[in-house]
């Protein structure tokens, strides 16, 4: 297995609901570099999530091999090189932000001392910093605005300093002006650390505004329909964010979307 890539081959995924079997993926295959931002893009249903949770190691794939940097999902989430960002922040309520975000580096501590672990935990008082959270470390969950809360479970994904993070949708429940000023912050932060992130969205916007790489998927069951480089320079300011080149990246990922989509009808 290669120790510098992650490697899909051949994913499928079969579902039993009320006593009959759905297919959710089927024929997945991609490779993504070290320190790349890939971006799993499509409507709900294609099997985005369910794609992140097999490379997770969260659900297991029905066939197929994937490859984390040499490990199997399960042993690479054993030994915590593996970093989680849900939909929800997932915080504890009893504990300040700063706890919450120390958390994922407390637990587990024999990992850390195991051959494999290649975890490189951040100061969690520089992360807070970097993702304007200093000045509410010692807060609790129910003090903090919905933004707040997911900037934690940001911090709390790069103080834990696994080498791949993934990313579930974890600016959908947030209103569009907060949207855009947390992804703003995740750029900024991900450009300092250049972890490898896995990150799905619905947004073709958020796609080609965070990724270096959009994966378009196909309806269930769910493949790569077709990849999109997203080659705009970085870091990417509010400049390239307002420019014409990133407007006709956002025309190409959306015409992608349509073609794999009228495609399957």
């Amino acid at each position: 297995m290669s120790t510098d890539r992650i490697l899909l081959q051949d994913l499928s995924k079969v579902f039993t609901r009320d006593g009959r079997q759905v297919q959710a993926l089927t024929g997945v295959n991609a490779a993504f570099q070290r320190g790349e931002f890939i971006t799993l893009f499509g409507p709900s249903g294609c099997g985005k999530t369910s794609l992140l949770r097999i490379i997770a190691g969260l659900e297991a794939q029905s066939s197929g091999e994937v490859s984390l940097f040499g490990q199997s999902p399960a042993t690479a989430s054993q030994l915590k090189n593996i970093a989680w960002v849900p939909q929800s922040p997932a915080l504890l309520p009893w504990l300040s932000l700063r706890n919450n975000v120390l958390l994922s580096e407390r637990l587990n501590r024999r990992a850390d001392r195991r051959p494999g672990s290649h975890r490189q935990p951040e100061d969690a008082d520089a992360v807070l910093r970097d993702l304007g959270l200093a000045d509410f470390a010692g807060a609790r969950p129910a003090q903090l605005s919905g933004g707040m809360r997911q900037r934690a479970a940001m911090a709390r994904a790069f103080v834990q300093g696994a080498e791949l993070m993934l990313m579930d949708e974890p600016f959908s429940a947030l209103d569009e002006l907060t949207r855009d000023a947390v992804r703003m912050r995740l750029l900024q932060v991900w450009e300092k650390h250049r972890k490898t992130v896995i990150f799905v969205t619905h947004s073709a916007a958020e796609a080609v505004m965070l990724s270096d790489r959009v994966l378009v998927m196909t309806p269930r069951p769910g493949r790569v329909h077709r990849e999109v480089q997203i080659d705009l320079p970085r870091p990417r300011t509010q400049e390239v964010l307002e420019s014409p080149a990133f407007d006709a990246k956002l025309r190409e990922v959306r015409q992608v979307l349509r073609s794999g989509w009228e495609g399957e009808e």
